[in-house]
């Protein structure tokens, strides 16, 4: 299977963005090399900000940028870029509907060797409660650069969660940014799946296949905003759902689709981290199957609900 990276693609299209419009700022908290955005500063010097181990400033003056009509994108790990920064984000960003572009890089459990401190399974809560806000979450490296130049389009503020490692490629390269995308039609059941978690759906739908039963999987790249209709449309005609998220059941896209779903009355469960922190591990495919976060738990819900 074909693979790719969030970071690289996330850089690359970074550095295209800065050729085509110099109002593109970026701004670094002292994680350039982590994030991928050295290459905008070799070319582009006089746009580029490190700011230091400092991320609340970084995400403060990226406001005051914005106001002078540039469009800034803060760079840091997920867990710091909305943990750290979550008062000036609120304050300065969200709350006047600034332009700007907060960039998590090594989301949810892929920072695997950092621990528990560095690994953000509450981000996706933190942006969607924001008035404001668009909560992207890319299933793979193109989605990545599609998601950064539609980031750099649009006017108001953006959150992009990006995975620190390779990942297969999986979504289809001329699909929306906004709508949930049906990846791969099914009758029986619906997995409504996030980011990484749609290649381990794909995965499972493959296995259950064999079982005799049919599985749609509908990745969803947007978790804000996120139109109920949008969400019935998708899961239409099918028995039973389950979510499938790298982010806590608190918060995430379980909570999202169950709010839409909302007297629906068929079964619902969710496939997402539960309310625990994470820990260190030799690689992330551990802590994915230590969280339950695969495509096996995915078919067990699937079997259970069904």
């Amino acid at each position: 299977m074909k693979m790719s990276n969030m970071r690289m693609r996330y850089g690359q299209t970074l550095l295209e963005l800065g050729e085509e419009d110099p109002r593109i700022v970026v701004l670094e908290a002292d994680l350039g090399k982590s994030t991928q955005t050295f290459g905008f500063k070799s070319r582009f010097p006089e746009r580029y900000f490190e700011m230091g181990i400092a991320e609340a400033d970084m995400t403060a003056f990226a406001a005051g940028l914005s106001l002078t009509g540039k469009v800034a994108f803060t760079n840091s790990f997920a867990v710091f870029a909305l943990g750290r920064s979550y008062d000036p984000i609120r304050q300065d960003i969200a709350y006047p509907c600034l332009n700007v572009k907060i960039v998590g890089s090594s989301a949810g459990l892929s920072d695997y060797g950092d621990g528990s401190s560095h690994q953000s399974i509450d981000d996706l809560a933190l942006a969607r409660v924001l008035p404001n806000m668009t909560v992207l979450v890319p299933g793979d490296g193109e989605e990545a650069a599609r998601m950064t130049r539609w980031a750099a389009k649009h006017d108001g503020p953006v959150y992009l969660r990006i995975c620190r490692n390779d990942v297969p490629s999986v979504i289809p390269e001329d699909a929306g940014v906004l709508e949930p995308i049906v990846v791969r039609e099914g009758s029986d059941a619906a997995v409504l799946s996030a980011g990484i978690m749609t290649a381990r759906a794909l995965q499972a739908a493959e296995t259950l296949e064999k079982e005799g039963l049919q599985v749609r999987v509908i990745h969803v790249p947007c978790l804000k905003p996120l139109s109920d209709e949008a969400v019935r449309n998708a899961v239409a005609g099918v028995r039973a759902i389950v979510t499938a998220e790298e982010h806590s059941v608190i918060g995430g896209l379980s909570q999202a689709a169950a709010w839409a779903l909302r007297g629906d009355g068929r079964p619902l469960e969710a496939v997402a981290v539960q309310d625990v922190f994470g820990q260190s591990a030799q690689n992330a495919e551990v802590l994915l199957e230590h969280y339950g976060l695969t495509a096996e738990a995915i078919c067990r819900k699937i079997r259970f609900l069904l």
